[in-house]
């Protein structure tokens, strides 16, 4: 059974591109007042904290996300960081391309999911047992799964080159697993899928006008409740909208 009384607020955030022409600081210093204004438990920034992976870049990203007032802030690289051996200014200072943070009930695990230089993604056999053996230690812990790149294609981003290579294995496993819910980026389309009884969410672009269709900068926030998961998405200036929500025990 679960913990009626688990309360987790997570702000998941995602493709800043510090150093592209599309960045607009505007966009990221609302974004970051707003969620601090939220107080959430724990902050997710799934990649993609740069243009071409440049020690600058990384540096303004980084100067950024001190700003955020959480104690807990879980950032994982994307294909964008791993440019130019960028890999290697984030784990300087970032100090892990992986990690996992259990609160309130909820158990998280954020993987590095890229390739240097390359724009397509891989989780690799080699950590499926340490993503088997982390969710595993509390099974009745709400479960997420944080990466860049997408397990599932998303519509309108045209010829889908760019999900993980090994994502069938991934999904079996997360599913094995009880996973409640995935969170990513990557493609600057916010989209959600409903894969067995898993939830694989992605959120735009936080700070950049690189937007495809009428898709806007946008971030999303978690909430969790008992049993109870709801997912919003929020755009900067602008409101913002339920997009998933479900409780654990009825799906």
């Amino acid at each position: 059974m679960g913990d009626p009384a688990r309360s987790c607020v997570i702000a998941h955030l995602s493709d800043l591109h510090l150093g592209s022409q599309y960045f607009v600081p505007n966009l990221l210093d609302r974004a970051l007042v707003e969620v601090n204004d939220l107080q959430p438990d724990i902050v997710v920034v799934t990649g993609d904290l740069t243009s071409m992976g440049y020690r600058q870049e990384f540096r303004e990203a980084r100067e950024y996300l001190d700003r955020l007032a959480c104690a807990d802030v879980l950032v994982v690289p994307g294909n964008h960081d791993s440019r130019n051996v960028g890999y290697a200014h984030f784990e300087r200072l970032f100090a892990t391309r992986e990690a996992h943070i259990r609160k309130n009930g909820v158990t998280l695990l954020g993987v590095d999911s890229t390739e240097p230089d390359l724009d397509y993604g891989r989780i690799g056999r080699h950590r499926y047992p340490v993503i088997r053996e982390t969710f595993m230690q509390n099974p009745d812990d709400i479960k997420i799964f944080t990466l860049h790149h997408h397990l599932l294609p998303i519509p309108g981003t045209g010829r889908e080159r760019n999900i993980v290579n090994d994502a069938g294995d991934v999904l079996e496993v997360l599913v094995e697993c009880g996973v409640d819910l995935v969170l990513s980026g990557h493609k600057h389309v916010p989209y959600a899928w409903h894969l067995e009884n898993m939830y694989i969410v992605n959120t735009g672009t936080v700070a950049s006008l690189r937007l495809r269709g009428d898709t806007k900068p946008c971030y999303n926030v978690v909430d969790i409740k008992g049993d109870h998961v709801t997912v919003a998405r929020h755009y900067p200036f602008h409101g913002s909208e339920t997009i998933v929500e479900f409780d654990r025990a009825g799906r």
